[in-house]
């Protein structure tokens, strides 16, 4: 009695932790972007993450990346890759701007 009592624990708790494994697995791995999707995201936001580091981003660039976040999400990665494409060139130019900007002397002679 007692051995039966201790298999339909175990069992219990295995298949426990089976469902748990399981759901956790499906609201992680969710999301409908492609691999190319990601990367591109990825790209934006390092980009990103460049431009604000010179305090000099423009106005639209983390709309696009937000953007293309959402897309990923909703499984248009089509789109979500050409918004994260817009975002990380205008991060980049942005960067290549402050270069620049950054040079030329303003003042009067």
């Amino acid at each position: 009695m007692k051995t039966s009592f201790n298999i339909k624990l175990l069992s219990t708790a295995l298949l426990s932790v089976w469902l748990i494994n399981g759901c956790a697995s499906n609201s992680a791995g969710g999301s409908k972007a492609s691999a190319e999707a990601n990367t591109a995201i990825a790209n934006a936001n390092d980009a990103i993450k460049a431009a604000k580091a010179n305090d000099w981003i423009w106005r639209d660039t983390e709309k696009f990346a937000k953007q293309a976040k959402e897309a990923a999400s909703a499984g248009d990665n089509t789109k979500a890759i050409k918004l994260a494409d817009k975002a990380r060139f205008q991060a980049e130019t942005a960067v290549k701007q402050y270069s620049m900007e950054s040079t030329q002397q303003r003042g009067l002679r």
